[in-house]
């Protein structure tokens, strides 16, 4: 039997109304790789905070166990010092310092006389850039390095800290498919050859099948069952029994109650030039459609320009030296600011829900009633009991895991999150809703209910257009796919003759070639 590295016992977190962990138990071996999987707020991050002394010693109940040794750590400086480092899902490195200095910092090299030898710190940087296989210079900023290559500077920061115990939440959630490759062969890597023990949070089961030695699934702050990944029984399906309490028979609900009926939206000939840099086109000439009661998927590889599409679109919120066309109905229509957008019934849900798709030190009551105040307010008033009604009504109505529409969105988990962010659009009665990239970073049954509310939406009439980087998610959720790659829109077709490769030929298809079929409003 492997030696355990980590035991955590009867581990019981509460905050003032919600029991985050209750008698949790874990139990991690030496030199494995550990996968926590579990709905959003069932505790995972909660109880790896707990390790790590983000929620320090004397603030939760019962026991933790680490090389053999209570552990007691007031600190996250007091874990690490002991070999235990946590890389949260929102990286903690500052853009405008150099890989080396980001490596280093809190933890510098210095010489004899106590000045910080860069030189050296230099040296030590790029050796562990190496063993993360990174070949950068260290006096590169990390903000010009992509968020691939700064999640590996995180482990690198780790391994410069004499990591025994290395702690990820959500590591590849906003990474492409190569770059989350990439750092699953490292993790084994790293196992292997080095005898790095890892703990990886993550809602994509799929890498978890190819990673994790073992998966510990939570569910409710509390621990279901420990799964040993090489037996045959320890299937995805097997997890999502775990994780949701009962047979999710499908991942993607049946599309039943659409009506699609005539072109609600259309954009052609949309060019959009790079903010900072002028001549450098992020979107050429691109066009697409959406009727009502349809749901459209745009699929393409990271940087080809579909959150880029989106933004430009709506409100002008990126890029310069924009032109192209926007119809609603066949007339034409202005979306040069916000207001426009939402004026005209076009709703845009971010990829980034923690920086500008909600106030995270806001109320759930507040972030809903954001985009349409308009119709709460009467004679420069806001109307704040009716404000309440609507927020706790879309609670109810969108399954919001909160004691009260007055918790800080911020302390809401990934996925209730997501529903605010719904519910905000959704009462502005927008009747073209483009979502971008709707369930990133959230777990399959918080998906299925996700997916539920995109078929409501179609159900009512609505035109919804999905951006996403899974495949699968826009096979099985859409009506019709547009595929973009460098900046322009390279073909279309319907869901039912479309399939991974065919799409994957569509997304990379180089500049230089033809534009198949890739007008708006022509269909196969």
């Amino acid at each position: 039997m492997a030696n355990n590295i980590l035991e955590m016992h009867s581990i019981t977190k509460t905050f003032p109304g919600v029991k985050a962990l209750e008698d949790v138990e874990l139990r991690v071996a030496e030199g494995e790789i550990h996968a926590i999987c579990g709905e959003n707020g069932a505790g995972k991050s909660t109880l790896m905070k707990v390790l790590s002394g983000v929620y320090p010693y004397g603030t939760y109940d019962g026991q933790i166990v680490f090389k053999g040794e209570e552990a007691r750590y007031h600190s996250i400086n007091e874990s690490e010092d002991a070999g235990v480092v946590i890389i949260h899902q929102e990286l903690a490195l500052v853009p405008h310092l150099t890989v080396a200095e980001n490596i280093f910092l809190g933890n510098e090299v210095r010489n004899a006389l106590g000045l910080i030898d860069w030189n050296e710190a230099n040296h030590r940087a790029t050796d562990l850039m190496h063993q993360v296989g990174l070949d950068e210079n260290p006096t590169t900023p990390v903000g010009q390095l992509g968020v691939g290559k700064q999640q590996l500077i995180e482990i690198a920061k780790a391994l410069s800290k004499k990591v025994s115990l290395l702690i990820l939440d959500e590591p590849t959630a906003a990474l492409n498919d190569s770059d989350s490759q990439h750092l699953l062969d490292l993790l084994k890597r790293l196992r292997d050859e080095q005898g790095i023990t890892s703990i990886m949070i993550s809602h994509k089961l799929n890498e978890i099948e190819y990673v994790a030695d073992t998966t510990t699934i939570i569910r409710d702050g509390q621990t279901i069952e420990t799964l040993d990944m090489s037996l045959p029984e320890s299937t995805q399906d097997r997890i999502i029994r775990g994780m949701v309490g009962r047979e999710l028979e499908n991942r993607y609900p049946p599309k039943t109650g659409r009506q699609i009926g005539d072109e609600a939206f259309r954009v052609e000939n949309w060019t959009v030039h790079h903010p900072t840099q002028p001549g450098r086109v992020v979107i050429d000439n691109a066009a697409f459609d959406v009727k009502a009661g349809e749901v459209v998927g745009i699929a393409g590889l990271m940087g080809a320009g579909r959150t880029e599409l989106a933004m430009s679109i709506f409100g002008r919120t990126y890029g310069r030296g924009i032109s192209g066309e926007v119809y609603k109905r066949g007339e034409k229509i202005n979306t040069h600011t916000v207001s426009e957008c939402i004026d005209n019934g076009i709703a845009y849900a971010t990829e980034d829900r923690k920086r500008y798709g909600l106030n995270l030190i806001a109320d759930i009551r507040h972030n809903i009633s954001a985009a349409g105040l308009k119709k709460l307010t009467s004679n420069g008033w806001i109307n704040t009991n009716e404000e309440l009604k609507v927020a706790q009504d879309y609670r109810v109505a969108m399954n919001i895991k909160t004691p009260s529409v007055l918790q800080k969105a911020g302390n809401l988990s990934g996925g209730n999150q997501q529903k605010v962010v719904l519910s905000k659009w959704m009462y502005t009665d927008a009747d073209v809703v483009i979502l971008d990239e709707p369930t990133r970073g959230i777990d399959v049954g918080a998906k299925y209910e996700i997916y539920t509310i995109i078929n409501k939406l179609a159900a009512e009439g609505k035109a919804v257009v999905i951006i996403s980087s899974e495949l699968p998610e826009l096979l099985g959720t859409c009506d019709r796919i547009f595929t973009i790659a460098f900046g322009r829109v390279t073909g279309q077709m319907p869901v039912d003759e479309a399939t991974p490769e065919a799409l994957m030929k569509l997304m990379t298809q180089e500049r230089t070639a033809k534009p198949a079929a890739a007008s708006a409003g022509e269909s196969h």
